[in-house]
């Protein structure tokens, strides 16, 4: 596994929109992800749609000592801090060289990830070149763009997953997010599976990974490398 090299991309939306709500990356949904694969010996590039430093949304995080151990980690790691304050700009980048692509989730991803040219053409790239797409949560707002070379939506057809319905309203914001996630992968072709509320559920079909929310973080993290060891 050492040799194994991913992409990770995150969201660079800081606000829900026109709203003055905060948003960002999930804390968790980079940390369990980011140390599961690194510790398993993979190189993890972190990269945005804008560069720079990628917004934490402030409700994953609570004061130093009250976290769960994995966003301590995250906060107490100097090096990935650094990693976090200067994402690299995707549009800078390709896919050559790379693995898998994994997109960690947070609700601002539904702002940037599906309108964003790069994210597309990556995930395209990704795709017809038979390497691995992950995402868990809102990470999947990044695959909703992307086709195959038929023009098709590359979920059509594919056993899929991410942050539900029900989940999102649960939390109150499905009045304020631009679509349900979803609704829209089911609109797309998608078989969409999923679980109750905040249960740990990720599914794998070929070469797509996706997992629903951020207590599945590092179970789409381990399927991934369960995925890349049998390919190696």
């Amino acid at each position: 596994m050492s040799q194994a090299k991913i992409l990770m991309i995150v969201t660079s939306s800081s606000r829900m929109g026109d709203t003055d709500k905060p948003t960002g990356l999930w804390a968790e949904e980079l940390a369990a992800p980011y140390y599961a694969l690194v510790d398993a010996g993979a190189e993890v590039v972190v990269a945005s749609t804008a560069g720079g430093r990628a917004p934490i949304d402030p409700g994953s995080v609570k004061p130093r000592g009250e976290n769960d151990a994995i966003v301590e980690r995250m906060l107490a790691d100097a090096q990935l801090q650094e990693v976090i304050a200067h994402t690299r700009p995707l549009g800078e980048l390709t896919v050559e060289g790379f693995d898998a692509v994994f997109f960690p989730g947070g609700h601002g991803t539904m702002w940037d990830l599906p309108g964003d040219a790069h994210v597309k053409a990556i995930v395209e790239a990704a795709y017809a070149g038979g390497k691995f797409v992950a995402s868990v949560c809102h990470g999947a707002a990044g695959l909703v763009s992307a086709v195959r070379a038929d023009g098709k939506p590359m979920v059509q057809g594919l056993r899929v997953n991410s942050f539900t319905d029900a989940e999102e309203r649960e939390v109150g914001l499905a009045s304020v997010v631009p679509f349900l996630l979803e609704s829209r992968l089911r609109e797309l072709g998608g078989v969409f599976e999923g679980t109750d509320n905040w249960q740990v559920f990720a599914i794998r079909d070929g070469q797509l990974i996706t997992g629903q929310n951020p207590q599945s973080s590092e179970r789409v993290a381990e399927m991934l490398l369960e995925a890349l060891a049998l390919r190696a």
